[in-house]
């Protein structure tokens, strides 16, 4: 299955919506797809979609897709992170009236630069990206951990070094 999902921003983004759903038409995409469409205006007509899902539901769609394509918005980036998936990103971009200002594509070439995921700023490579990505995929950082853990893990070894009596490289008696 394929997740794609637009995020909860109030501007449209028909590009990438009715570029996946055009994909189905011509058969390029041959697998399930369901979208989250917010409040983009194009309707999808090859595809199961909402408006708006659920925390809940969006977990179970990125845990259950073989593919995630999202915006570039953080949430709906680092979600996949945490099941250990790379995610197609797509940036919502300013010249095409999708967002106020171009913060998605300086964020998406951030992650780009560090391997963490797979970007598209032409709508146009969509497709060949979803046929290579398997191979993509294999050549990402999939090293990610998200807040949680690693305060959990940083507060784990600072509590282990209390009790030995050792802390940052310094024995006192207890």
């Amino acid at each position: 299955m394929i997740f794609v999902t637009v995020g909860t921003h109030e501007q449209d983004f028909s590009r990438l919506i009715k570029k996946v759903d055009n994909l189905i038409d011509e058969k390029k995409i041959i697998e399930p797809i369901f979208m989250q469409i917010g409040y983009t205006k194009y309707i999808p007509k090859n595809c199961d979609y909402k408006e708006m899902i659920t925390s809940e539901e969006m977990i179970y769609y990125t845990k259950n897709s073989r593919i995630i394509i999202t915006h570039g918005g953080p949430g709906s980036i680092f979600l996949p992170f945490q099941f250990n998936k790379i995610p197609i990103v797509v940036p919502r971009q300013k010249k095409y009236g999708e967002h106020v200002d171009d913060h998605q594509v300086y964020f998406t070439k951030k992650l780009e630069m560090k391997k963490k995921i797979i970007a598209i700023y032409d709508i146009n490579f969509l497709d060949e990206e979803i046929n290579n990505f398997l191979n993509r995929e294999k050549n990402l950082n999939k090293d990610y951990k998200n807040a949680t853990d690693k305060f959990v893990e940083n507060f784990k070894k600072e509590c282990l070094e209390l009790i030995k009596g050792d802390y940052n490289g310094k024995k006192w008696d207890t």
